[in-house]
């Protein structure tokens, strides 16, 4: 174990000798000094892991010589150690950012506690973190084996979601490792699931089915509704993970009521999940709330211009029409900014959707923009990206509004991504869509291994373009690649984050019920 080095001022130093004797038999290496002068000399003399200073000694005072310290050397953390129990001398010391406080007389373990807690605490919770993780590791293999339901693998990958987050606040760098592997196989056997179960639980008015994107607002948000103002903020390309991530932020602010998944419809992008979302309908019968709907402008930004009409439409569907709502749009800074500053006009709707469109847009960036790239090499840079936008977002700013009037609030997205890392040959035409992670065309070329394959686009309520419109989705963290230009594509597109297929973090995302505090 690594010796540590501390420093100890305290004018009755000499008293303390037991208590030095018994860290030093721990494997701690003890200065002492009896006086604020001596402790700045010595400070500025060697390196110290740790300083206890006592508050009250002759001369200068343990606040003085904590201010000179830190101002020398602002990241060695220091013990305040003190007989008075007065909160103004404990509201200094917290201001100067002392790591722990402790009161008069103290015994060799509240002492040893406390380096631990400091110096210690990474290397403990490794230990621990990797051993509970060994443990819940043959638990989740094992369940792969079992016949498991929709809820049973939301509950997986919540669990690896779990231990993800866990190891990244560790130094068990290896158990990450371990971790991707699982994860890998999670995937590999999450595609088998879908692709059993999927058109079953868009056919079968009698099975068994997780809730999915067209049922969301008519199942969870319109029951929601009354006379006071509820907002639906949908945060685009979401993955649960990075919900987790976020939640802690918010907590300052509401309460979490009620918090679960449900699965995306295919293709997981957001003209197909999205609209389904507003519309309350499946893909192919878009075109009954919006005709020509599939036939208009081909680009798929086009396809995005009419969720407020199809949202119209759903309300008018469940018997809702005179629902007082606002739909708002936001892709760029000013649009947030312009609809926080509207906020008050907003309290007299009953419904407000505000889409906010930044994760999509930071995932399609990740793969264009090679400053993006450098950021976000993978999925913890990514989650930390995410919480750096949040934290600088009208996001934040609306959502602090909206604790601040106690609106009812739901946040939730349309589907997650996937860090794309193993290549996948295909051939289309050059009408074939250019999604990394489905094709629809006509006359595809492919492989027919670890892909989901829909000849029949009507059996998973898809459109039909033609007679022979086909549809292939990859799984796991495949990516479609041309044969052309093949290496510099794969190159360009490998360990990109994207959606539209098969795994656990396009399909299972997060829908969450928050009130204010």
């Amino acid at each position: 174990m690594q010796r540590y080095n501390i420093l100890w001022a305290d004018d009755e130093i000499d008293l303390l000798k037991p208590h030095i004797m018994f860290l030093s038999k721990k494997g701690y290496d003890i200065t002492p000094v009896n006086s604020g002068a001596d402790a700045l000399d010595k400070f500025g003399d060697a390196i110290y892991d740790l300083v206890f200073l006592d508050e009250n000694m002759p001369g200068m005072s343990g606040l003085e010589v904590l201010a000179q310290m830190k101002n020398a050397r602002p990241h060695v953390p220091v013990v305040m150690i003190t007989k008075s129990e007065e909160e103004s001398i404990m509201e200094e010391a917290i201001g100067a950012k002392i790591a722990d406080y402790l009161i008069k007389p103290v015994n060799p373990n509240q002492i040893l506690l406390s380096i631990k807690k400091i110096l210690d605490q990474k290397r403990i919770i490794t230990e621990r973190t990797t051993q509970s993780y060994q443990q819940d590791f043959r638990n989740i293999m094992m369940a792969f084996n079992e016949d498991m339901d929709f809820n049973e693998w939301a509950d997986v990958y919540k669990k690896l979601v779990y231990w993800e987050l866990e190891i990244e606040n560790t130094e068990g760098k290896g158990m990450s490792e371990v971790l991707q592997m699982q994860k890998d196989e999670a995937n590999a056997n999450f595609a088998k699931f879908i692709i059993k179960n999927y058109e079953g639980w868009l056919n079968d008015p009698n099975g068994e089915k997780p809730l999915m994107s067209h049922q969301l607002i008519r199942k969870k948000v319109l029951p929601l509704l009354t006379e006071d103002p509820t907002f639906f903020i949908l945060i685009d390309n979401l993955r649960y993970d990075q919900w987790k991530i976020l939640e802690p932020l918010l907590t300052e602010y509401f309460n979490v009521d009620h918090e679960m998944t449900y699965y995306s419809i295919l293709p997981t992008t957001t003209v197909y999940a999205r609209n389904s979302i507003f519309a309350g309908v499946l893909p192919a019968d878009l075109d009954k709330i919006h005709p020509g709907f599939w036939n208009e402008d081909e680009e798929e930004g086009s396809k995005n211009n009419f969720e407020k009409e199809f949202l119209q439409a759903q309300l008018i569907k469940n018997r809702l029409p005179n629902v007082k709502m606002s739909y708002h749009k936001v892709i760029h800074m000013a649009q947030g900014k312009a609809v926080v500053d509207n906020f008050n006009n907003l309290l007299h709707n009953q419904l407000n959707v505000v889409v906010f469109n930044f994760v999509d847009m930071l995932s399609h960036a990740r793969t264009d923009t090679e400053m993006i790239r450098e950021l976000a090499p993978d999925e913890a840079a990514y989650r930390s990206l995410t919480k750096s936008w949040f934290l600088h977002s009208p996001l934040l700013d609306l959502l602090k509004k909206i604790a601040d009037k106690k609106c009812k609030l739901v946040i939730t997205t349309d589907h997650g991504t996937i860090r794309t890392r193993r290549p996948y040959r295909i051939v289309g035409d050059r009408n074939t869509n250019t999604n990394l992670r489905y094709k629809q065309g006509k006359n595809l070329d492919y492989d027919k291994k670890n892909v989901f394959v829909s000849r029949r686009p009507e059996a998973l309520h898809l459109p039909r373009f033609n007679v022979s419109t086909s549809y292939v989705f990859t799984t796991e963290d495949y990516f479609f690649a041309y044969p052309n230009n093949y290496n510099h594509y794969v190159k360009y597109y490998k360990d990109t984050f994207q959606h539209g297929g098969i795994s656990l973090e396009e399909m299972i995302i997060p829908y969450i019920e928050l009130s204010a505090k």
